[in-house]
């Protein structure tokens, strides 16, 4: 789809509103028309000595009916055009955002996050004002500048009205270079704004990281390019613009220019009326509005093309996961899984992810997944919630492939809890009440119990009430992995997954989480992403990934008698906890000697 065909999908839904402004624009040029030839009867009347007070009077009130019709017609061309374009700007920043839901995880990874905010801010504003102010401008430019001249020729001179035509002509093909050119710097512009954005983005997001190292010079270096890229940018345009807007203010004074000396010879020597004369300046003042207006027409329809480029190319992208013909209407799950010879290769890499698992995971199950880091523990759980596609078969829930089943309805049955945990800048409750559509402060509070938060909660000033910062700032590490684990349990879904969410907790506070988790997901399939083999060791099944295969696959008990890679897993941790239990009372005996020594 063209920028073109893009913006007329939109345009065609608000057609009568723009059919209305352009009736009562073409209303308001029209009189516009009137009040020179008004003023030249009065000039002749009262130089010839023809118009009496009377008639001096009637045409002056005929002139501010005119003015009021004036005043009256350009509040409803804005209302009727200006209204719809911010109207059409409203509705495709909504379905840009609809639009950008249903894409794949794939895409964000490839687009920046800057650059999107750029397209819904700059880009749009820059569409609005190519179909709002540009549409009036092109109006004025073309019919306005007609009649007047259609007037021109039939109420003063077709000579003289012939001369003004020179230099429009001249203005008209400079303009169409003018276009041309500008709608590629405005992409450029556009372009630059974009990496400006999302540096600045990127910049405040990770400004913890920036300042543990130190690199906030370095980051002002880096910015300071980018800068300088946006203003290079936008100072092209504006070269552009200082060349052009001058020489066209010195062409329209030329043309005033000339016009007004043979306007006078005609006048002089009576060809033409004083009257008319004086009418035939206004016209000409009147035709300066649509050579201005033709330029910044231009100006807004190639900043506002370039912006519907970069907006078609989001709408253009298409999402590879989606409901197809072959969904079935289911509308819930039990929690029934099965790997079936399953193997994924990550987009850009030559060897795959996960190698060849199989394994059933029935209903009411603890599923315990644990490996080195990068052996694909979270791929698994993402191809779960089909936020990855695999192939035909490898993934069965309920006895059906996971490709046919309704995305919502499959994520409707699952609660997630990601490494991430990503919280919302809006009050706790919210933020764990965010996964269901009950709201009831009673479940909230039972979630947040479960996931041994509730204390902590309580403890802040406002409570529940709390507004985190952004992604969850002002909690510490544990609080928000436990906040996104209240959000969890409060869905009660059949399947839970919790990708290495009880890494920031202590082991007290695990022991707990886990022993409420079993309570409370009786009966229910529950996956765990864990490093610690200390979070896993009671899980009905514990699944090794070596190299993205299945290596062992057992309860704690056997997996422990086969002696190998869990076991050595589980005796290096039980070693480590060790030796830190022994470092740490060694540091509290240092310390007791110390205070003893202080006191004596």
């Amino acid at each position: 789809m063209t920028a073109f065909k893009f913006l007329m999908q939109y345009v065609k839904r608000h057609k009568l509103s723009y059919i209305l402004g352009v009736i009562t624009l073409f209303i308001v040029d029209f009189a516009n028309l009137y009040i020179p030839e008004l003023t030249g009867e009065v000039t002749d009347g009262l130089s010839d000595r023809t118009l009496g007070m009377d008639g001096v009077l009637k045409l002056v009130l005929e002139i501010l009916l005119l003015g009021l019709t004036l005043a009256v017609g350009r509040f409803f061309w804005r209302y009727f055009i200006f209204g719809s374009a911010r109207t059409i700007e409203k509705e495709i920043r909504d379905d840009m955002f609809a639009h950008l839901e249903k894409m794949d995880v794939e895409y964000f990874n490839s687009h920046k996050t800057g650059d999107l905010m750029t397209r819904f801010t700059s880009d749009l504003n820059s569409v609005r004002m190519s179909i709002g102010p540009a549409i009036i401008s092109i109006f004025d430019a073309t019919v306005m500048a007609l009649m007047v001249i259609l007037k021109m020729m039939a109420y003063v001179s077709v000579r003289l009205t012939l001369l003004t035509l020179i230099p429009m002509l001249i203005i008209m093909v400079g303009e169409i270079y003018y276009g041309k050119v500008m709608h590629q710097k405005y992409k450029a512009r556009q372009e630059a704004v974009s990496d400006l954005t999302d540096f600045v983005q990127e910049g405040f997001s990770g400004i913890r990281v920036i300042k543990a190292f130190v690199r906030e010079r370095h980051q002002l270096r880096e910015f300071a390019k980018a800068n300088k890229n946006a203003m290079d940018k936008n100072l092209t345009i504006a070269r552009w613009q200082s060349v052009v807007n001058p020489l066209l203010t010195v062409i329209i004074g030329v043309s005033s220019l000339i016009t007004l000396l043979y306007g006078g010879y005609l006048a002089l020597v009576g060809d033409i009326t004083l009257g008319r004369f004086v009418a035939f300046h206004q016209y000409v003042n009147m035709l300066v509005w649509p050579m201005i207006a033709c330029g910044d027409a231009i100006n807004m329809f190639s900043q506002g093309f370039a912006s519907a480029r970069r907006l078609n190319e989001v709408f253009s992208e298409q999402p590879e996961i989606s409901d197809t013909e072959d969904t079935k209407p289911i509308y819930s799950l039990s929690g029934n899984i099965r790997f079936n010879d399953l193997t994924f290769i990550h987009k850009g890499m030559s060897e795959p992810t996960l190698k060849d698992i199989t394994l059933d995971v029935p209903a009411g199950t603890t599923l315990a997944i644990i490996g080195r880091t990068g052996n694909g523990k979270s791929t698994l759980v993402n191809l779960l919630l089909h936020l990855y596609n695999t192939k035909p078969g490898m993934i069965l829930l309920d006895g059906e492939d996971i490709n046919s089943i309704p995305l919502q309805t499959l994520r409707e049955n699952i609660a997630y809890v990601p490494q991430d945990n990503f919280l919302f800048s809006d009050t706790l409750a919210s933020n764990i009440a965010f996964g269901t559509h009950e709201k009831s402060m009673e479940r909230i509070v039972e979630a947040s119990r479960a996931a041994c938060i509730h204390d902590n909660i309580i403890a802040f000033p406002e409570g529940y009430d709390t507004v985190v910062g952004e992604r969850g700032v002002t909690l510490s590490g544990g609080q928000k992995q436990r906040s996104s684990i209240a959000r969890a349990l409060i869905k009660d879904a059949p399947i839970l997954i919790l990708d290495d969410a009880l890494s920031a907790v202590d082991t007290d506070t695990e022991e707990h989480i886990l022993e409420n988790l079993k309570k409370t997901r009786a009966g229910k399939t529950n996956i765990i992403i864990a490093h610690r083999v200390s979070t896993i060791q009671n899980a009905d099944v514990i699944m090794v990934l070596e190299d993205g295969k299945a290596a062992e696959i057992g309860s704690h008990r056997q997996l422990m008698e086969k002696g190998g890679i869990y076991k050595e897993m589980f005796e290096k941790q039980q070693l480590e906890a060790e030796i830190g239990e022994q470092k740490a009372a060694l540091r509290r005996d240092i310390e007791g000697v110390s205070a003893k020594g202080a006191t004596v």
